[in-house]
């Protein structure tokens, strides 16, 4: 690729000086190209309002990645749901038995919008010393919920940048019954997963028992998505629905068994495992998923060359293979076939980040 430039040397030399005198090296060349956007969007004489935006979205998304970033090493989950139901509610009282179990059985923090309802319940399960509150501005609904702590509250003016800090700093999520926001962030997930955009993630959709929420929201994906042809059968792999919050927690837990992350490297999709599949083992995994093979077989393999260079989980093993980067449902699968061949565990930690 041709080097991102203002397309002015002397210009360009002012930023090199400039981004080597602010910091220590690290990522510098990622620092120049966001000092020569800004540069760009100034000569193209923007319209104030664009310029607001943009401005306002890089500096929401910086805050929110320093205050996640001192807790880097410890899982998250996000939970999202209704901000209407009270503390009488029986989803209310599972989202907050379910962030508890994250939380005191499993070692995981909680993610939630801040506000009222399903996300205070879980704020509330978990303790303000183990909760996020990733808020919007709404002119009903500006403070967070009494569960927060400040330190690990982050304010945001627009939904596009508060779903970044959702999904990029979640290693699951939990969905209860809720409205239009609910369903938005219900099928924003599923269509990340679904194409690729983001890395799997366990999605468990709960309720509680005889609500019904969920059920209808199935039957709608069935009839209308699966039996058109919009979706295919293993697309509804990539959720479970269950009404246990034990359930739910075991679910997320069990999909960090054995899987630990997933990087593409010339073109090879990367599985990062704790436990290699043996030879035997791994026979029956291409036999089972040469449908998502484009090309060769999955097979065991080093650490490649990028991921020296990164020291990206050095530690673990890994399988490679070339997939068709079409069929994530079929994908999961292979990830649910390796987390069954290790013993389960109690506590299961993912690794600490996510690529995104």
């Amino acid at each position: 690729m041709r080097p991102y430039t203002t397309g002015n040397d002397a210009l360009d030399r002012l930023i090199s000086e400039l981004v080597a005198a602010a910091g220590d090296g690290a990522q510098e060349d990622l620092v120049k190209e966001l000092v020569v956007s800004a540069i760009k969007l100034y000569r193209d004489h923007a319209d104030r309002g664009d310029v607001k935006l943009i401005n306002a979205a890089v500096k929401e998304l910086r805050y929110s990645t320093l205050i996640f970033s001192k807790y880097r090493d410890v899982p998250k989950v996000t939970v999202f749901g209704s901000a209407r139901v009270d503390e009488h509610d029986s989803n209310y009282r599972l989202a907050l038995e379910f962030a508890r179990q994250m939380v005191d059985e499993r070692g995981w923090m909680v993610v939630t919008g801040a506000g009222p309802g399903i996300m205070q319940a879980a704020n509330e399960g978990a303790g303000a010393d183990q909760s996020f509150g990733v808020n919007i501005r709404l002119p009903f609904e500006d403070s967070a919920n009494p569960f927060v702590d400040a330190e690990r509250t982050i304010n945001f003016k627009y939904f596009f940048t508060r779903k970044v800090g959702f999904i990029k700093e979640s290693h699951a999520f939990a969905l209860f019954p809720g409205g239009f926001g609910t369903m938005d962030e219900t099928f924003e997930l599923l269509t990340l997963v679904q194409t690729g955009k983001s890395d799997l993630h366990p999605i468990v959709l709960l309720e509680a028992d005889g609500t019904g929420y969920w059920e209808a929201f199935n039957d709608f994906v069935r009839r209308d998505l699966l039996e058109n042809g919009l979706i295919s059968e293993h697309d509804l792999s990539l959720y479970k629905t269950t009404s246990s919050a034990s359930d739910a927690a075991d679910e997320i837990s069990h999909f960090y068994a054995n899987y630990r992350s997933q990087r593409y490297v010339d073109g090879r999709l990367l599985i990062r495992l704790r436990t290699a599949p043996t030879q035997a083992q791994l026979a029956n995994l291409n036999e089972q998923f040469v449908d998502i093979v484009a090309s060769g077989e999955i097979a065991v393999v080093d650490p490649t060359p990028a991921e020296i260079k990164d020291n990206d989980s050095l530690e673990d093993a890994r399988i490679a293979l070339q997939f068709n980067r079409r069929s994530y449902g079929r994908l999961r699968q292979l990830l649910d076939s390796l987390n069954a061949l290790v013993e389960p565990q109690p506590v299961v930690h993912p690794p600490p980040t996510f690529n995104v």
